[in-house]
């Protein structure tokens, strides 16, 4: 193996162990005189590029727009449909108004941990369970809570948003689209105009809420008496979790973690596939 790729190997490893969002840009395929050669490489995050190049100058310049678009996508793609690799070629002199004129493909390559997006209402004791659980996973979480203190207390993550909000409910149309959903606030009560706006929405993948059989009926039976059809009902996990463990906070954090994973996987099963 060479310098080269030791080198590129090792600066992928650390951003992915940091949870980076990066894209990998690899010059092929180049004709007549090009900026550099066939198999030039850089690494792009929303900072520009951080190791590499390939090539400089408005080649360069291009690769770092197209690179940072696809990084925008990516936080806002779905479960099923990931952002794809792309290969684009290019024309120096038509497309980029390079003298030295040539051809030059370029091979994108994501590298994103945010395909799977999960939004935790609620920073509270269970919260504080469930998230360093849950952020260890290749996905990314938003937490959202008024309290400021409560945030405060979660870890400090690379795919970790905290979000500190006195409305809760008015957040949920802020947040990007195909969400798996926590509701695990201070009760009945402000979980309630959470879950009406995310049905709202109707674009969850997941919908869980926490709470014993008795909140799950009187919070069906307001949401059907609002006009929510059944259909919909029906999609609110509550009590959330697994039908395992205790009612202890890291029990149950095990407990929804588990629910998250098994819903997921389920959502990535090719037709093909057998269950």
């Amino acid at each position: 193996m060479s310098r080269f790729i030791r080198e590129y190997l090792v600066k992928a490893q650390e951003l992915q162990t940091q949870g980076v969002t990066f894209v990998t840009v690899t010059l092929i395929q180049p004709e007549g005189h090009v900026p550099q050669d066939i198999g030039a490489k850089a690494i792009i995050t929303t900072e520009g590029i951080i190791w590499g190049t390939v090539g400089g100058g408005r080649l360069e310049a291009q690769a770092i727009h197209h690179a940072k678009a696809m990084i925008s996508k990516a936080e806002l793609q779905d479960l099923k449909n990931p952002v794809q690799p792309e290969m684009v070629r290019y024309d120096l002199q038509k497309d980029l108004n390079m003298v030295c004129g040539g051809m030059a493909s370029l091979f994108y390559e994501l590298s994103s941990q945010r395909a799977w997006n999960i939004a935790v209402f609620g920073a509270g004791h269970v919260a504080q369970a469930v998230i360093p659980l849950i952020t260890s996973f290749e996905c990314n979480v938003w937490c959202l809570d008024p309290r400021e203190e409560w945030l405060a207390r979660l870890p400090l993550k690379a795919n970790l948003k905290k979000i500190q909000s006195e409305d809760l409910p008015g957040y949920v149309s802020k947040l990007p689209k195909d969400l798996f959903y926590l509701c695990i606030t201070q009760g009945h009560f402000t979980d309630l105009p959470i879950v009406r706006e995310i049905l709202k929405r109707k674009d969850a993948l997941f919908l869980g809420v926490i709470g014993s059989v008795q909140k799950a009926r009187t919070l069906k039976n307001t949401l059907r008496e609002e006009g929510f059809s059944q259909e919909e009902i029906n999609s609110i996990h509550c009590p959330i979790g697994l039908p395992i463990g205790t009612n202890a906070p890291a029990e149950i954090a095990v407990s929804i973690a588990a629910q998250l994973l098994q819903k997921r996987d389920e959502l990535l099963k090719t037709p093909t596939e057998k269950p």
